[in-house]
């Protein structure tokens, strides 16, 4: 989960590289991107198997839906970002649901905080 922040707060800066017309940043911007949602994806996976491994389903606390949130979060990202070469409303969705993101991941943070303190113990 700390890389993933790390490559959100990569994209930020490289996004905002992005608005002032810094080009070459556009290709680390993609790059780190890509990984963000493989990373999410992996995260989602090990989160799966973790908590049917140990509790036998799913549900048990509001992890699940800040990290659903999260996952959808970022493919809604990722596809709005398609779109910005030909979709002048693009890049609004785009900006508009990466702050949203934000907060997902603080919310999925604080939650995936309290699922370790459950196995903890």
């Amino acid at each position: 989960m700390g890389l993933t922040i790390v490559a959100y707060l990569l994209q930020a800066a490289t996004g905002s590289g992005l608005l002032f017309g810094i080009k070459w940043v556009r290709s680390l911007h993609i790059g780190v991107g890509i990984a963000i949602a493989i990373l999410v994806l992996v995260l989602l996976g090990i989160g799966i198997v973790g908590t049917l491994g140990h509790y036998g389903s799913l549900g048990h606390s509001n992890h699940l839906w800040s990290g659903l949130a999260v996952v959808e979060l970022v493919f809604l990202s990722a596809w709005s970002a398609v779109q910005i070469p030909t979709q002048p409303w693009a890049r609004s969705v785009h900006i508009g649901v990466n702050f949203l993101l934000c907060l997902g991941l603080i919310w999925v943070s604080i939650t995936g905080w309290e699922v370790v303190q459950k196995y903890l113990s």
